[in-house]
């Protein structure tokens, strides 16, 4: 299996070092020889090493280098000069030593490296990146997306001519349409197949017109035999969104409420609260563990607040809060419930029975695409001068759609929703969460939290802080880009996309090659 990473190591390095002898020394008579066989860089301090390996064999590399001047600027003066417009709008970094050992210049590797190298100089907010292309591999260098800016530069048997590759131009090249198969385990977006993707290939509709609004009122009824819920709103935008508009009715009624966290999400609900100056406290509980049932028992039982506030389905840890035991709490103390769904709607069968208010959102479990939030309610919700009108619930009650929806985000959701006949997509999520548990166990993974539910699971890794970026740059995208997530060194894999086995037999056979590469 071939794969790609940072280098970080001495090992790496030193192989680095041999590759770099091999190709410019021996191969390319660039420098001097040296019997230690080995080339290290001039600007190796200040290069990031992208290298690809075969199994655990270093099988190429490219030195990317931010720090000016270049070795070109060097050549040829400050090569803003001779750059096309295209490539000055934004940074610029240098690729240099572009080398691939001789036993694997099948092509392959030459298109992992642009690849990598495209993707890691993009997302770290290059605009195009410059190198000194030996002239004996034009054609290859073309083939990656690379275009010549200027002359001829070397000398004898080590001409190089240089060269400027951009995201736009790597897009449209040979290497481009090689690219490997990326594999998602995000918890959102979820990526579309089939009878979804369809429905953006239909003509839109008004949302004025008779047959949207019929089309709307079957989305919401099936919502409601979802949720079992009595009334649902739906809204453009996302969870945080109907976060927001569940909170403004906590406005309204202008009364305590007590606040349950135990995540990243549960910290959210409060600081959107303070925003909207509720009066309110707060019992905070440690991340991945769960509510203290007695304590909220005693603390409702004061009789000092109306309205109690949690997270169901907490995605930062991968938990699932106790949504129907503190139910029954907040119904034997006269408390309104307000749950944030987002994560646990369409993930597992439960009833919202019991709540005043609850979210949920299009895309996440429901596996549809993002943009539709919902605001489901058991009492009728009315219309208040307090709220933005776009946080207004009461607006879209008794049929009425006050504001422009995309028929197109409708239409995908009702079709999307078809996959819950007769539960099939519950059981889909609840297989594929056995499936992980058992894997979790197989690999010794310490996950975070010990309530999962068949959305998303989150472990702490300690052993190889580098993993989920070196997956990202083998093809393979873990959850773990959230400032949430980063301040925590927190992992997360997602089994809503669709096509999950495929990618997670896919990523444990590269997570096997790289552990034993780290170990051996």
């Amino acid at each position: 299996m071939y794969w790609c990473k940072i280098a970080r190591t001495e090992k790496e390095f030193e192989a680095i070092a041999r590759l770099n002898y091999q190709t410019f020394v021996e191969e390319i008579p660039q420098h001097e020889p040296d019997p230690s066989g080995m080339r290290v860089d001039p600007f190796h301090h200040e290069n990031v090493y992208v290298i690809v390996l075969k199994d655990q064999e270093l099988a190429g590399m490219v030195a990317f280098r931010a720090v000016r001047p270049f070795s070109l600027d060097l050549k040829l003066g400050p090569i803003e000069n001779l750059l096309p417009e295209d490539a000055l709008n934004g940074l610029l970094c240098e690729v240099r030593l572009m080398a691939v050992d001789k036993a694997h210049r099948n092509g392959r590797v030459f298109y992992y490296l642009a690849r990598a190298l495209s993707d890691y100089a993009y997302e770290n907010g290059y605009a195009a990146a410059v190198i000194s292309g030996t002239i004996r591999e034009q054609k290859l260098y073309n083939q990656l997306g690379f275009e010549p800016f200027a002359g001829t530069v070397g000398t004898g048997d080590a001409l190089f001519v240089p060269m400027v590759l951009t995201r736009e131009r790597f897009d449209r090249s040979v290497a481009a349409r090689f690219k490997q198969k990326r594999y998602s385990f995000y918890p959102g977006p979820v990526q579309q197949t089939g009878l979804i993707s369809q429905a953006f290939l239909e003509k839109p509709i008004s949302h004025r017109s008779h047959e949207f609004k019929v089309m709307l009122e079957r989305v919401k009824n099936n919502l409601l035999t979802m949720s079992g819920a009595n009334y649902v709103h739906l809204l453009a935008g996302s969870g945080t969104l109907a976060n927001e508009a569940m909170i403004a009715q906590l406005h309204v009624l202008g009364e305590k409420g007590l606040i349950l966290t135990n995540g990243a999400f549960g910290e959210r609900l409060e600081k959107q609260a303070g925003r909207w100056k509720l009066s309110y406290n707060v019992k905070a509980h440690e991340w991945g563990t769960s509510f203290e049932l007695d304590e909220i028992e005693r603390e409702l039982a004061t009789g000092n607040y109306s309205w109690l506030l949690m997270t169901h389905g907490e995605t930062s840890t991968g938990m699932l809060n106790q949504l129907d035991e503190i139910a029954k709490i907040c119904k034997v103390h006269n408390v309104l419930l307000c749950a944030d769904c987002v994560s646990s709607f369409g993930a597992l069968p439960y009833s919202m029975d019991g709540v005043y208010l609850a979210t949920g959102v299009s895309g996440k479990a429901i596996g549809t695409m993002s943009g539709l939030a919902f605001v489901f309610s058991n009492a009728e919700i009315v219309t208040s001068d307090q709220i933005p009108a776009y946080l207004d619930i009461g607006l879209t009650a008794n049929h009425m759609i006050p504001f422009t929806m995309s028929s197109q985000l409708v239409q995908c959701l009702e079709y999307a929703l078809k996959a819950y006949e007769n539960g099939a997509r519950y059981t889909l999520l609840q297989n594929r969460m056995k499936f992980i548990e058992a894997e979790v166990n197989k690999y010794k993974i310490p996950l975070l939290a010990n309530e999962p539910y068949p959305m998303i699971f989150t472990w702490q890794e300690k052993t190889f802080p580098y993993l989920a970026e070196d997956a990202r740059m083998s093809g393979f995208d873990l959850h773990y880009r959230s400032d949430y997530l980063l301040e925590r060194g927190l992992l997360q894999v997602s089994c809503i996309q669709p096509d999950f086995e495929d990618a997670w037999s896919k990523f444990t056979n590269w997570m096997d090659i790289y552990w034993k590469y780290h170990t051996e």
